[in-house]
């Protein structure tokens, strides 16, 4: 009897020290680092694709067009003036305006599904292009507005 009470003791402190890291990993808040920041997808882009160039960039239409097809698609998630909602971020930051236009579009093509980002491959190329180019001609808000 004593034998089995002191075997369930050792067991109890065993798992007790397996669940504590489990326990203090769970409650405690990591502030945002470039690895787990809502813009870290960007920099997942593979080169090849990072470096397409934008068929559309100088093209004076796609931009109003894209401004449509984001009024249709992303405005929802994003904002009507693509400074973040309650689902999406702000598309106006440097992280996004610095970003090359192939990797904007690499991310519209594939999504953040894991952070409620559709994919959007069916929307056709030149339309994802339209969107690409309308979101680069937003221009980066300053820290200020950032913070408004």
């Amino acid at each position: 009897m004593i034998s089995t009470m002191k075997n369930l003791f050792i067991a109890a402190i065993g798992l007790s020290l397996l669940l504590i890291p489990v326990l203090f990993s769970a409650q405690t808040d990591h502030p945002a680092s470039a690895g787990s920041s809502v813009y870290a997808e960007l920099t997942k882009a593979p080169k090849k694709e990072a470096n397409r160039r934008n068929p559309f960039e100088n093209d004076h239409d796609a931009p109003v067009a894209g401004a449509k097809l984001f009024a249709q698609h992303c405005a929802e998630c994003h904002g009507n003036t693509a400074d973040g909602g309650k689902k999406g971020p702000s598309l106006r930051v440097n992280d996004v305006q610095q970003a090359a236009p192939g990797t904007i579009y690499w991310v519209l093509t594939n999504g953040v599904v894991r952070k409620g980002m559709p994919v959007w491959s069916k929307l056709p190329d030149a339309q994802r292009w339209q969107l690409v180019t309308y979101i680069k001609s937003l221009g980066s808000t300053s820290k200020a507005d950032e913070h408004m």
